[in-house]
């Protein structure tokens, strides 16, 4: 079971916080990531910086069970 802590607009948009998604790859968590909130596509996710148990992560990242995966929405302003 993987950890998926949502920061920034993701979780302004989509409601949820965190939640427990099984995957083995980064790809395979942000397809169920999608099926769990409708608010959540895949191009959001595309944007977002990806951190595995606080290391840089990417969509080719493989996942053990016990990770955390945080997604952070880019903050830009002005």
């Amino acid at each position: 079971m993987i950890t998926v802590k949502l920061f920034g607009l993701l979780r302004i948009e989509s409601g949820i916080k965190e939640l427990h998604l099984e995957a083995d790859t980064m790809k395979q968590l942000c397809d169920n990531l999608c099926l769990q909130s409708e608010r959540i596509s895949k191009k959001d996710l595309d944007k977002c910086i990806i951190l595995i148990n606080g290391n840089k992560g990417n969509k080719r990242s493989k996942l053990q069970d016990g990770d955390t995966v945080i997604f952070m929405s880019p903050v830009a302003g002005g």
